[in-house]
Protein backbone atom coordinates (compact mmCIF):
# COMPACT_ATOMS: atom_id res chain seq x y z
CA UNK A 1 0.00 0.00 0.00
CA UNK A 2 1.51 3.39 -0.99
CA UNK A 3 2.56 5.67 1.84
CA UNK A 4 0.86 9.00 2.46
CA UNK A 5 3.91 10.81 1.09
CA UNK A 6 3.84 8.79 -2.12
CA UNK A 7 0.14 9.47 -2.60
CA UNK A 8 0.62 13.18 -1.91
CA UNK A 9 3.47 13.40 -4.44
CA UNK A 10 1.43 11.53 -7.04
CA UNK A 11 -1.55 13.84 -6.57
CA UNK A 12 0.70 16.87 -7.01
CA UNK A 13 2.20 15.33 -10.16
CA UNK A 14 -1.18 14.62 -11.73
CA UNK A 15 -2.35 18.15 -10.88
CA UNK A 16 0.69 19.55 -12.69
CA UNK A 17 -0.08 17.36 -15.69
CA UNK A 18 -3.69 18.55 -15.68
CA UNK A 19 -2.55 22.17 -15.79
CA UNK A 20 -0.43 21.39 -18.86
CA UNK A 21 -3.18 19.52 -20.71
CA UNK A 22 -5.69 22.25 -19.89
CA UNK A 23 -3.34 24.91 -21.23
CA UNK A 24 -2.73 22.90 -24.41
CA UNK A 25 -6.48 22.46 -24.86
CA UNK A 26 -7.02 26.22 -24.65
CA UNK A 27 -4.19 26.94 -27.09
CA UNK A 28 -5.54 24.35 -29.54
CA UNK A 29 -9.02 25.87 -29.26
CA UNK A 30 -7.63 29.31 -30.13
CA UNK A 31 -5.67 27.97 -33.10
CA UNK A 32 -8.56 25.82 -34.28
CA UNK A 33 -10.78 28.78 -35.10
CA UNK A 34 -8.20 30.33 -37.44
CA UNK A 35 -7.29 26.99 -39.00
CA UNK A 36 -10.94 26.01 -39.51
CA UNK A 37 -11.77 29.37 -41.10
CA UNK A 38 -8.80 29.02 -43.47
CA UNK A 39 -9.73 25.47 -44.46
CA UNK A 40 -13.38 26.33 -45.06
CA UNK A 41 -12.49 29.50 -46.98
CA UNK A 42 -10.30 27.50 -49.38
CA UNK A 43 -12.99 24.97 -50.28
CA UNK A 44 -15.12 27.14 -52.63
CA UNK A 45 -12.07 28.17 -54.65
CA UNK A 46 -10.76 24.61 -54.83
CA UNK A 47 -14.16 23.24 -55.86
CA UNK A 48 -14.64 25.92 -58.54
CA UNK A 49 -11.10 25.43 -59.82
CA UNK A 50 -11.70 21.69 -60.10
CA UNK A 51 -14.97 22.34 -61.95
CA UNK A 52 -13.22 24.50 -64.55
CA UNK A 53 -10.38 22.00 -64.84
CA UNK A 54 -12.87 19.18 -65.28
CA UNK A 55 -14.41 20.95 -68.26
CA UNK A 56 -11.01 21.55 -69.81
CA UNK A 57 -9.87 18.00 -69.10
CA UNK A 58 -12.95 16.46 -70.68
CA UNK A 59 -12.33 18.47 -73.84
CA UNK A 60 -8.68 17.41 -74.02
CA UNK A 61 -9.30 13.77 -73.12
CA UNK A 62 -7.78 11.42 -75.63
CA UNK A 63 -5.88 14.20 -77.40
CA UNK A 64 -2.34 13.32 -78.43
CA UNK A 65 -1.21 16.78 -77.35
CA UNK A 66 -2.72 16.55 -73.86
CA UNK A 67 -0.23 17.46 -71.08
CA UNK A 68 1.46 14.56 -69.31
CA UNK A 69 0.07 15.79 -65.98
CA UNK A 70 -3.37 14.93 -67.36
CA UNK A 71 -2.71 11.97 -69.64
CA UNK A 72 -0.05 10.37 -67.44
CA UNK A 73 3.01 8.44 -68.55
CA UNK A 74 1.08 5.51 -69.90
CA UNK A 75 2.21 3.33 -67.00
CA UNK A 76 1.19 2.77 -63.38
CA UNK A 77 4.29 0.91 -62.23
CA UNK A 78 5.83 3.52 -59.89
CA UNK A 79 3.76 5.29 -57.24
CA UNK A 80 4.74 8.30 -55.14
CA UNK A 81 2.90 8.59 -51.83
CA UNK A 82 2.96 12.09 -50.31
CA UNK A 83 2.09 11.52 -46.63
CA UNK A 84 1.14 14.74 -44.83
CA UNK A 85 1.04 14.69 -41.02
CA UNK A 86 1.82 17.04 -38.14
CA UNK A 87 5.18 18.17 -36.80
CA UNK A 88 4.01 17.63 -33.22
CA UNK A 89 2.19 14.92 -31.32
CA UNK A 90 -0.36 14.92 -28.49
CA UNK A 91 -3.22 15.06 -30.99
CA UNK A 92 -4.89 11.70 -30.47
CA UNK A 93 -5.04 9.39 -33.46
CA UNK A 94 -4.59 12.16 -36.05
CA UNK A 95 -1.07 11.22 -37.18
CA UNK A 96 -1.56 7.50 -36.70
CA UNK A 97 -4.72 7.34 -38.82
CA UNK A 98 -3.09 9.07 -41.79
CA UNK A 99 0.03 6.92 -41.51
CA UNK A 100 -2.11 3.79 -41.25
CA UNK A 101 -3.98 4.64 -44.46
CA UNK A 102 -0.69 5.30 -46.26
CA UNK A 103 0.88 2.07 -44.99
CA UNK A 104 -2.14 0.04 -46.06
CA UNK A 105 -2.04 1.60 -49.53
CA UNK A 106 1.71 0.99 -49.81
CA UNK A 107 1.35 -2.67 -48.83
CA UNK A 108 -1.39 -3.18 -51.41
CA UNK A 109 0.78 -1.65 -54.14
CA UNK A 110 3.82 -3.71 -53.17
CA UNK A 111 1.73 -6.86 -53.09
CA UNK A 112 0.58 -6.03 -56.63
CA UNK A 113 4.19 -5.78 -57.78
CA UNK A 114 4.32 -1.98 -57.97
CA UNK A 115 7.25 0.22 -56.99
CA UNK A 116 6.48 2.55 -54.07
CA UNK A 117 8.25 5.78 -53.16
CA UNK A 118 7.26 7.85 -50.14
CA UNK A 119 7.66 11.59 -49.56
CA UNK A 120 6.69 12.72 -46.06
CA UNK A 121 5.52 16.14 -44.89
CA UNK A 122 5.69 16.38 -41.09
CA UNK A 123 8.07 14.44 -38.90
CA UNK A 124 5.40 12.46 -37.03
CA UNK A 125 4.40 10.66 -40.20
CA UNK A 126 8.03 10.15 -41.13
CA UNK A 127 8.82 8.58 -37.75
CA UNK A 128 5.95 6.09 -38.07
CA UNK A 129 6.42 5.14 -41.72
CA UNK A 130 10.22 4.95 -41.55
CA UNK A 131 10.01 1.96 -39.21
CA UNK A 132 8.45 -0.21 -41.92
CA UNK A 133 9.24 1.52 -45.22
CA UNK A 134 12.70 3.02 -44.72
CA UNK A 135 13.87 1.78 -48.12
CA UNK A 136 10.93 3.46 -49.88
CA UNK A 137 11.58 6.89 -48.33
CA UNK A 138 12.82 9.35 -50.98
CA UNK A 139 12.41 12.69 -49.23
CA UNK A 140 11.04 14.72 -46.36
CA UNK A 141 9.62 18.24 -46.03
CA UNK A 142 10.25 19.87 -42.65
CA UNK A 143 7.67 22.48 -41.63
CA UNK A 144 8.76 22.74 -37.99
CA UNK A 145 9.64 26.43 -38.33
CA UNK A 146 6.35 27.25 -40.11
CA UNK A 147 3.81 28.65 -37.66
CA UNK A 148 1.05 29.06 -40.24
CA UNK A 149 1.06 27.27 -43.58
CA UNK A 150 0.87 29.42 -46.69
CA UNK A 151 0.53 28.91 -50.42
CA UNK A 152 4.30 29.33 -50.71
CA UNK A 153 4.79 26.18 -48.64
CA UNK A 154 2.44 24.30 -50.97
CA UNK A 155 4.31 25.64 -54.00
CA UNK A 156 7.61 24.34 -52.62
CA UNK A 157 6.15 20.86 -52.13
CA UNK A 158 4.47 20.94 -55.55
CA UNK A 159 7.72 22.03 -57.18
CA UNK A 160 9.50 19.06 -55.61
CA UNK A 161 6.80 16.62 -56.76
CA UNK A 162 6.65 18.06 -60.29
CA UNK A 163 10.43 17.97 -60.62
CA UNK A 164 10.41 14.28 -59.72
CA UNK A 165 7.61 13.65 -62.22
CA UNK A 166 9.43 15.46 -65.04
CA UNK A 167 12.52 13.39 -64.24
CA UNK A 168 10.50 10.19 -64.63
CA UNK A 169 10.80 9.15 -60.98
CA UNK A 170 7.15 8.04 -60.73
CA UNK A 171 3.97 7.54 -62.72
CA UNK A 172 1.22 8.23 -60.16
CA UNK A 173 1.25 10.57 -57.13
CA UNK A 174 -1.24 10.36 -54.27
CA UNK A 175 -1.72 12.73 -51.33
CA UNK A 176 -2.57 11.41 -47.87
CA UNK A 177 -4.07 13.86 -45.38
CA UNK A 178 -7.03 14.30 -43.00
CA UNK A 179 -10.11 16.14 -44.21
CA UNK A 180 -11.61 18.28 -41.43
CA UNK A 181 -15.28 17.85 -40.55
CA UNK A 182 -15.52 18.96 -36.92
CA UNK A 183 -13.59 18.87 -33.65
CA UNK A 184 -14.13 15.16 -33.07
CA UNK A 185 -14.22 13.95 -36.69
CA UNK A 186 -11.35 14.05 -39.18
CA UNK A 187 -11.37 11.75 -42.19
CA UNK A 188 -8.06 10.24 -43.43
CA UNK A 189 -8.13 10.80 -47.20
CA UNK A 190 -6.17 9.58 -50.23
CA UNK A 191 -6.28 11.92 -53.24
CA UNK A 192 -4.58 11.24 -56.57
CA UNK A 193 -3.04 14.42 -58.00
CA UNK A 194 -0.86 13.04 -60.83
CA UNK A 195 -2.19 12.24 -63.36
CA UNK A 196 -4.90 14.73 -62.48
CA UNK A 197 -8.38 13.39 -61.80
CA UNK A 198 -11.41 15.66 -61.71
CA UNK A 199 -15.07 14.94 -61.10
CA UNK A 200 -17.18 15.24 -64.22
CA UNK A 201 -18.42 18.81 -64.58
CA UNK A 202 -22.04 19.61 -65.41
CA UNK A 203 -22.76 20.49 -69.02
CA UNK A 204 -24.09 23.87 -67.92
CA UNK A 205 -20.77 24.78 -66.32
CA UNK A 206 -18.78 23.73 -69.36
CA UNK A 207 -21.01 25.68 -71.78
CA UNK A 208 -20.42 28.97 -69.97
CA UNK A 209 -16.79 29.23 -71.07
CA UNK A 210 -15.11 29.87 -74.40
CA UNK A 211 -11.39 29.29 -73.96
CA UNK A 212 -8.62 31.17 -75.72
CA UNK A 213 -5.93 30.00 -76.52
CA UNK A 214 -6.42 26.26 -76.97
CA UNK A 215 -7.60 24.06 -74.12
CA UNK A 216 -4.33 22.10 -74.22
CA UNK A 217 -2.31 25.30 -73.80
CA UNK A 218 -4.44 26.43 -70.87
CA UNK A 219 -4.20 23.01 -69.24
CA UNK A 220 -0.42 23.00 -69.58
CA UNK A 221 -0.33 26.23 -67.56
CA UNK A 222 -3.07 25.44 -65.04
CA UNK A 223 -2.29 21.80 -64.20
CA UNK A 224 0.91 22.61 -62.22
CA UNK A 225 -1.08 25.26 -60.35
CA UNK A 226 -3.75 22.64 -59.75
CA UNK A 227 -1.21 20.37 -58.04
CA UNK A 228 -0.11 23.26 -55.81
CA UNK A 229 -3.74 24.19 -55.11
CA UNK A 230 -4.63 20.65 -54.04
CA UNK A 231 -1.54 20.42 -51.85
CA UNK A 232 -2.36 23.77 -50.23
CA UNK A 233 -5.95 22.69 -49.59
CA UNK A 234 -4.64 19.45 -48.04
CA UNK A 235 -2.26 21.42 -45.80
CA UNK A 236 -5.12 23.63 -44.60
CA UNK A 237 -7.38 20.64 -43.97
CA UNK A 238 -4.55 18.99 -42.05
CA UNK A 239 -3.90 22.07 -39.95
CA UNK A 240 -7.56 22.30 -38.90
CA UNK A 241 -7.75 18.53 -38.29
CA UNK A 242 -4.61 18.60 -36.16
CA UNK A 243 -5.89 21.35 -33.87
CA UNK A 244 -9.32 19.75 -33.61
CA UNK A 245 -7.78 16.38 -32.73
CA UNK A 246 -5.41 17.99 -30.21
CA UNK A 247 -8.21 19.94 -28.57
CA UNK A 248 -10.30 16.78 -28.21
CA UNK A 249 -7.34 14.71 -26.96
CA UNK A 250 -6.28 17.32 -24.38
CA UNK A 251 -9.87 17.68 -23.18
CA UNK A 252 -10.03 13.91 -22.61
CA UNK A 253 -6.64 13.97 -20.89
CA UNK A 254 -7.76 16.81 -18.60
CA UNK A 255 -10.91 14.93 -17.65
CA UNK A 256 -8.97 11.72 -17.01
CA UNK A 257 -6.48 13.61 -14.85
CA UNK A 258 -9.36 15.03 -12.82
CA UNK A 259 -10.83 11.55 -12.31
CA UNK A 260 -7.43 10.22 -11.25
CA UNK A 261 -6.98 13.08 -8.78
CA UNK A 262 -10.38 12.30 -7.24
CA UNK A 263 -9.50 8.61 -6.86
CA UNK A 264 -6.07 9.36 -5.41
CA UNK A 265 -7.57 11.89 -2.99
CA UNK A 266 -10.06 9.30 -1.74
CA UNK A 267 -7.25 6.77 -1.33
CA UNK A 268 -5.13 9.37 0.46
CA UNK A 269 -7.97 10.23 2.88
CA UNK A 270 -8.66 6.58 3.61
CA UNK A 271 -4.99 5.86 4.26
CA UNK A 272 -4.72 8.93 6.46
CA UNK A 273 -7.83 7.95 8.40
CA UNK A 274 -6.53 4.41 8.82
CA UNK A 275 -3.22 5.73 10.12
CA UNK A 276 -4.98 8.04 12.60
CA UNK A 277 -7.19 5.16 13.78
CA UNK A 278 -4.14 2.94 14.33
CA UNK A 279 -2.43 5.66 16.33
CA UNK A 280 -5.53 6.14 18.50
CA UNK A 281 -5.72 2.38 19.11
CA UNK A 282 -2.05 2.36 20.16
CA UNK A 283 -2.63 5.30 22.54
CA UNK A 284 -5.73 3.70 24.09
CA UNK A 285 -3.98 0.30 24.39
CA UNK A 286 -1.01 1.93 26.10
CA UNK A 287 -3.23 3.84 28.52
CA UNK A 288 -5.14 0.65 29.47
CA UNK A 289 -1.86 -1.18 30.04
CA UNK A 290 -0.88 1.37 32.68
Amino acid sequence: MPSLKDLKNRIASVKSTRKITKAMQMVAAAKLRRAQDAAEASRPYTERFNTVMSGLASGAAGSASAPRLLSGTGSDQTHLLVVMTAERGLCGGFNGNIAKLARTHAKQLIAAGKTVKILTVGKKGRDVIKREFAEQMVGHVDLTAVKRVSYANAQDIARDVLTRFDAGDFDIATLFFARFENVVTQHPTALQVIPAKFEQADDADVALYDYEPSEDAILADLLPRGVATQIFAALLENAASEQGARMSAMDNATRNAGDMIDKLTIEFNRSRQAKITNELIEIISGAEAL
